[in-house]
Formats: C-alpha cells, structure tokens, sequence
C-alpha cells in the first residue's frame, strides 16, 4: 500500500459555516427544505448522479434535484462513491483518505476504510489525506447523504493530476450493484449569464450522449470524474437522465459572472 501524507482519525468539517449552514439544527431544516422543494422522483434503475458543489446558497437547489432522486434506495445500498476535484492541494492521481470517517454537523459518514485499503494496494489509488482537508468538493454532499441515510458508509475520492480512464479504472473497482455513485462537479465558471447557459447545454448533451471526450477543464471543473463515470457507465451500458440545469444567475448571484450546476441521474 502506498501512504503518504496521512493522519488518523475522523476528517473535521472545513466549510461549515461558509459552504452551508455551521449549526446541526439550522443545517438540518436546510437540507430537508432544499429536498422537500425538489422535484425529482423515483428513477428507476439508478445507479449514481451528478451533483454540484458549491454553496448552498448557490447550488443547493440543484443539488437537492440530484439527491431527491434516490431517496427511494434507503436500505438498498451498502456504501457510496464520492469522487470530484481537488481545488487547493496538487498531486498526482487519485486521492483516498487514511481519515477513519468524514465529519460535518449532521453528524460523522465512516470511511470505508477496507475498500480504501484495496484500491491503494491495486496501485488505482495513493493514501493522501492533505487534499481532503481543506476541499470542499466532496463535504457539500455530506449533509444530503446524511439526511436521508444517516451513517451510511462512504468512498471519498478526489482526482488530482491524473486521467478519466484512471478514474474509470478506480470507478470499475468499486461501483458495485449495492454501492451508490455521487460524481461532484459544477459546470462553467464566470461567464456572462447568456453564454454560460448555452455554454452548460453543449455540456449536458456531451453528458446525456455519453460523450466524456467531449467534456475538459472550461466545461467542468469535476470533468475528470464527469469522464471517467461516463467511461463506466458507457462499458455497463447505463444511460444518463437530466435532472435538473441552471446557474448561479438563477439562484443567488450577478448575472454579469455565473457558475453553472447541472444534476444527472445515472440509470440501468
């Protein structure tokens, strides 16, 4: 197994308090607001999605859409793969934590720490906890997770410099039939509102088509996960449902400057 750069216990919330709300109680009634408000339902054969990552103030309705979706599978699943983009700390390949379990207000998702220990001594991933601790990338799905399964236990992966196919290949070790994909990505970033929109449609076709060469870094800051899911689901044949396409012009922010926030269903 390759270790390097890690520490021992739970992760500690980085973004209460910025991203989402910072007390339990405040960020509980959020949540359940934010799902309650989705329109998403049941879909059948779902296997993953694609949620945003930025603040809720921005994103959560986007989000909720996403995570509305597979209120249906508690019970049904064992664990869930969450793997998305590292904003702050450069490395190379895939990233998994030594972190025993992901900590926020709503209370501690566990790691699953044999499944962890797998993909590094198969080479797919290195043992790295200094990207995790400060991204928020992962953590803003925390909460949602949280709300409708509880503890349930989790595979948080971030990519650094790397390719979609090393995280297609990660993706292929560990998405099981009774193990969830969460893809964390938001779309394009400070645009014009008008070019963003046509500029996020051109991407959710490339997404919807399965398209993942289509897709690069001014398309989606979580491209290479977007790609290499689509890589995956591509082999095993899934489709791939829009749930929901909007910006920040649409929720909280200047129109003059917006992030894009799509939310997918993946479906077998």
């Amino acid at each position: 197994m390759l270790l390097n750069r890690t520490t021992a216990g739970p992760r500690p919330a980085a973004v209460a308090g910025s991203f989402y709300p910072a007390s339990a109680e405040h960020l509980g009634r959020t949540v359940s607001a934010l799902l309650a408000a989705a329109r998403s339902r049941e879909q059948p054969g779902l296997r993953g999605i694609i949620a945003p990552h930025a603040a809720y103030v921005y994103s959560g309705p986007t989000a909720a859409e996403a995570f509305a979706s597979m209120r249906h599978l508690k019970g049904s699943i064992d664990r869930v793969i969450v793997v998305g983009p590292a904003h702050y700390v450069p490395f190379r390949g895939v990233a998994a934590p030594s972190s025993t379990a992901f900590a926020t207000p709503l209370g501690e998702s566990p790691v699953e720490t044999s499944a962890v220990a797998a993909m590094a001594e198969a080479g797919l991933v290195v043992i790295d906890d200094e990207p995790h601790a400060p991204e928020h990338a992962l953590e803003v799905e925390l909460p949602f997770l949280q709300a409708i399964f509880g503890p349930l236990p989790i595979v948080p992966l971030l990519f650094g410099l790397t390719s979609a196919r090393a995280v297609a290949a990660v993706l292929a070790r560990v998405w099981t039939c009774k193990t969830f994909l969460v893809v964390s990505s938001d779309l394009s970033h400070y645009e014009e509102y008008e070019d963003a929109c046509r500029h996020d449609a051109s991407t959710a076709r490339s997404i919807e088509t399965l398209d993942e060469g289509a897709i690069g870094p001014a398309d989606a800051c979580g491209h290479l996960a977007i790609r290499g899911a689509l890589i995956e689901a591509k082999r095993r044949c899934a489709s791939v449902l829009r749930l929901d396409l909007r910006n920040s012009g649409d929720t909280a922010g200047d129109k003059r400057s917006v992030v894009g926030y799509g939310a997918w269903a993946f479906t077998t």
